[in-house]
Order: C-alpha cells, then structure tokens, then sequence
C-alpha cells in the first residue's frame, strides 16, 4: 500500500478515460471513488435505454472492467459481447445484467456493489446520477440538440450544455466529493465525459465548497473530434470553472507544456503515455503524478 491510501480521491468522468484514472489509483481501495457519467446514448447503451428507459449503464461497465484484477468466469461474463445476427448482436452482457437488476427495481447504486462485490472490485464506483438524463448542447447559432451522439457529431460550436431533464445527484458521491482531499477530472471526452457531472448543482456546489480539496484537471494525450476537438485548452477550463460556480482549478495536468496559460494556471507537466500506446495514459504514471500532488 502507497504512503497516500489513507487520503480520499475521487475522479469524475466517462467509460474509458476515468477508469484508466481508477485503475491508477487501485491501491487507494475504498479511499478511490469514481463518479460516472449516465448521459451516453450511443451503442449497445443507446439502444437499451431506448427500449428499457433507465440511466446510461455503458460508463459504469467500461470502468469496472478496467478494475478486474483476477479475470473469472464472472469476468468474462460481465465483459461478454454478443455477435451474429439479430436483436442481440453488439449488446454487452454487463450492460443488460445492470439493466435488469435497475428493472428489479434494486437501486442503481445497490446493483454496481452486487457486480463489484461478485467481480472483487474495492474502488468505489457511484453513478452521477439515478436518475435517466440526456445532454443537450446550444449551439452559437442558437440550435439546440439532444443526445450525447448528436452533441459529438454538432457541426457548430457550442455556447452551452444543459441536462434534459434536470435531476438530482446521487447523495453518495457529493459525500464522496465534500469528504475528498483530491478531485481529479479527466481525462475522457471533455463534453460528453467530464462535463456532464459538473452540470448537477449538488455536485458542483459540493466541490465549490470542498476548500481543502486539490482539483486536478487531467488533459487527454490525443486530439478529440466534433465540437470538442475544436474547443482551446483554456476554454475548457474555463467551462470547468463556470460549472464549478467560479472554483478554480488547483492543477492542470498534461504532457505538453502551455507557456501560454501556466501564468493563470499551476501547470504540472510530465510524461504520463503508455511506452506501447502513447494516445492512452500509463497507469503507474498517472498514480505516481496524483501521489505527488497529495504529498
């Protein structure tokens, strides 16, 4: 165990960006907490939400498997995709697993500690919400759109995002947020990942007011697409900084170094690419740079 478990960490973000971060910070255990976006609409998640309703499970799922440690049975199950011809093609098991277990009416929040417990995972893992929402993006032109696919694919910039409905956060992770000594977001799809936590006033207000917190900004290592890929760096700070009711961002932590905002902004810059992946953080990267900023 590192010098730091017994500090609390919690990361905020999408599938596969926040659970690489969860991965890296595996040792903390139960001090790890994950708080998951449930706006996706795309794949196997879309077309359930479609014909079942509930929240967006996909996220949740990525990050899980990316906690296995002992692959099991249970593990490949989980992780099972379905092929060949028909309705069931391209459906993930864990997804309609968690589907079902929402359908029984267990709380979503019960349902992911039935599947940690059964798949040996200590991190915590929290749905921002339990309730069913989607993206909605304004456009400068004034356009809205629905949906996280059609936020992705907007040809327009975007002046605003809004959840549709407004709903509630889970009460677990704004507990998980105001007890935190570090708040790390990112890195993940920044509209459509780490975006969508920060638009729930609980959550917001709760790392707002969580002063002795560090917020750690994480950049992604390759470009985005669609209307993120166009927004600057400091523009996604500073959406950051709005949603978070003018709190500002402890740390920025990146590859590349950015002479032209470390002014306004404590940059830590360091190598954090996988040595066979460079687009894809390296884990003991990532938890050596978070250990440091918690000394």
């Amino acid at each position: 165990m590192s010098n730091y478990s017994s500090k609390k960490i919690v990361a905020i973000g999408g599938g596969h960006g926040l659970g690489r971060m969860l991965a890296a910070l595996k040792d903390f255990g139960s001090n790890a907490t994950g708080i998951v976006a449930t706006t996706d609409n795309g794949g196997s998640t879309g077309r359930i939400r479609e014909c079942q309703g509930g929240i967006a499970w996909g996220d949740t799922r990525n990050c899980i498997n990316q906690l296995i440690t002992d692959p099991s049975i249970g593990s490949m199950m989980f992780e099972y995709r379905f092929k060949g011809t028909g309705d069931l093609n391209g459906h993930n098991l864990g997804n309609l697993m968690l589907t079902a277990l929402d359908n029984l009416s267990v709380r979503p929040l019960d349902a992911i500690e039935l599947i940690r417990d059964l798949l040996k995972v200590d991190v915590n893992i929290i749905p921002m919400s339990e309730h069913p929402s989607d993206l909605k993006a304004l456009s400068v032109e004034g356009k809205w759109v629905t949906g996280e696919t059609s936020v992705d694919e907007m040809e327009q910039d975007l002046q605003r995002l809004d959840l549709e409905p407004v709903v509630p956060a889970t009460k677990e992770a704004v507990d998980a947020i105001l007890q935190a000594d570090c708040i790390v977001l990112g890195p993940g799809s920044f509209l459509t990942s780490i975006m969508p936590p920060l638009l729930l006033a609980e959550l917001s207000q709760a790392i707002n007011s969580n002063t002795k917190a560090k917020v750690v900004f994480v950049e992604n290592l390759s470009p985005e697409y669609g209307p993120a890929g166009r927004m600057t760096l400091e523009q996604k700070l500073q959406w950051c900084e709005r949603a978070l009711h003018g709190r500002k961002l402890d740390v920025i932590l990146g590859e590349q170094a950015h002479p032209d905002i470390c002014s306004r902004w404590n940059c830590m810059t360091q190598p954090l690419a996988s040595p066979n992946r460079d687009w894809r953080h390296d884990r003991n990267k990532l938890k050596q740079a978070i250990e440091s900023l918690l000394q």
